[in-house]
């Protein structure tokens, strides 16, 4: 098709071609700046909420930690896929949790280095508190119409599109 058409004709598809990447280019940079302080904001209003509620004990990564475990048993490399965590931040936090009593912890019969972690009561307490306030801010989207258009199932859709193509670089690059 290209080799068809008259110089100039393919110099301005070029152009608008490369528009068009750098259109896509600009709205994925900022995407991704969205992304960070949407990220940033969530631990602040985490952070709000606890210090209304005078439950200055827990910092929000540590909260956010408690409500990601949810019912489950589960291992820290299993808590760091599932959330917005580094390794070394995981165990650091795990470890306070335990001391500070809302999470127990205990090492696998078959594997004696891993160790799995669950809720306490007074871990499952802190994640209620912050499914409480997730489902507020889910009301109050949803009477504002900010998540109509798009549907935020759409927006939920790219997003994981996105965090596919990111897994799928990560393991052909190592």
């Amino acid at each position: 098709m290209l080799s068809n058409m008259p110089q100039f004709e393919r110099q301005v598809y070029d152009r608008s071609r490369n528009d068009e990447a750098a259109d896509t280019a600009e709205a994925y940079l900022e995407s991704l700046q969205l992304l960070e302080r949407m990220h940033r904001l969530m631990l602040d209003l985490v952070k709000d909420e606890f210090e209304r509620l005078c439950r200055n004990d827990l910092t929000p990564v540590q909260a956010l930690i408690l409500y990601n475990m949810g019912e489950s048993e589960v291992t820290a490399g299993e808590l760091r896929s599932r959330g917005m965590y580094q390794g070394s931040n995981v165990s650091y936090n795990l470890k306070k949790l335990v001391t500070m009593g809302y999470v127990h912890h205990e090492r696998c019969d078959m594997d004696r280095r891993s160790v799995r972690v669950r809720l306490t009561d007074a871990g499952q307490e802190v994640r209620l508190l912050v499914q409480r306030l997730f489902l507020r801010h889910a009301e109050g989207l949803a009477m504002s119409g900010v998540l109509d258009d798009p549907p935020l199932e759409q927006v939920n859709l790219q997003c994981r599109r996105i965090e596919r193509f990111w897994s799928e670089q990560i393991r052909y690059i190592y």
